[in-house]
């Protein structure tokens, strides 16, 4: 049985911490399901870490779906959150429109979106179809070429509008929001007038939960951590080392071996050769 948001709420109504993060097809989301992560985000991240992009800005609709697809089949009790891209949610209607691909075509449970007071009449209308929605402010990756990559709330006036933003993300009915790239203070001081759960992302540990990027965690990229993700595994060594052994065994004839391949009965090829070679 899946995870609804109502289990998330209760999660953050017992005190108990929330982990999410990040799969864009069908094998991470297996593997993350069936370590018990409640949350799968098949976030727009997936611009950079899947198809090579230098932001979050490219990456469309269709690709979303498609992604999101691959990562429902893969799940069996996690909710899945599909990200709605960049300019896929810029009036009512059009939100509507993308949320309602999101659910009916790719099987997403919840939709996220990034923005504050400005977008908070959008998830209003969302939620009001029957549509969960997970909101998503601070560093919002969508903005960067507006707000750039750093750190958000630093200055009181800052503060103050990441505030307001949370608490007209939670009054718009969200059922969670994302905290990314907020003062560690700031974000619990957001975590503790919020009824609803935050989910951090270098935000600090007084969030309800975090969320963490499949390939930051897992240490798939061997060049490039970023300050607020841990390695968990150091899986890109992994996996150059495999590979680079089954290039050596194929090259000097190791692989594949007889455990590795099926066998023909003899008498059986050899009338097959015969006939062959009788027709040539």
């Amino acid at each position: 049985m899946r995870t609804t948001i109502r289990d998330i709420q209760m999660m953050r109504d017992r005190g108990e911490r929330i982990p999410m993060i990040t799969a864009y097809d069908y094998t991470s989301a297996q593997i993350a399901d069936r370590a018990g992560i409640p949350i799968i985000l098949v976030g727009d991240s997936l611009g950079m870490v899947v198809l090579g992009h230098q932001s979050t800005v490219p990456v469309t609709l269709d690709e979303m779906i498609h992604h999101t697809r691959a990562v429902v089949r893969g799940t069996q009790k996690a909710l899945v959150v599909g990200d709605l891209p960049f300019l896929t949610y810029t009036s009512p209607e059009q939100a509507i429109q993308s949320a309602g691909r999101m659910l009916q075509e790719a099987g997403a449970q919840a939709v996220k979106l990034e923005g504050g007071v400005h977008v908070a009449p959008i998830i209003a209308r969302l939620v009001t179809l029957g549509i969960p929605v997970m909101g998503h402010i601070g560093f919002t990756p969508q903005s960067v070429n507006q707000i750039g990559l750093r750190v958000q709330g630093k200055r009181a006036n800052e503060a103050q509008q990441l505030i307001a933003d949370a608490l007209a993300v939670q009054e718009a009915g969200a059922f969670a929001l994302v905290l990314e790239l907020v003062p560690a203070e700031l974000a619990q001081a957001i975590t503790e007038r919020l009824r609803i759960p935050t989910i951090g992302i270098g935000a600090g540990a007084g969030c309800s939960g975090q969320v963490q990027v499949w390939h930051d965690l897992l240490g798939l990229y061997s060049d490039f951590l970023p300050r607020h993700a841990r390695r968990y595994a150091e899986l890109a060594k992994t996996i150059a080392d495999a590979l680079s052994q089954y290039v050596h065994d194929v090259r000097n004839g190791l692989f594949p071996g007889p455990e590795h391949s099926s066998r023909i009965d003899s008498a059986e090829l050899a009338a097959a050769l015969s006939n062959i070679d009788q027709t040539t």
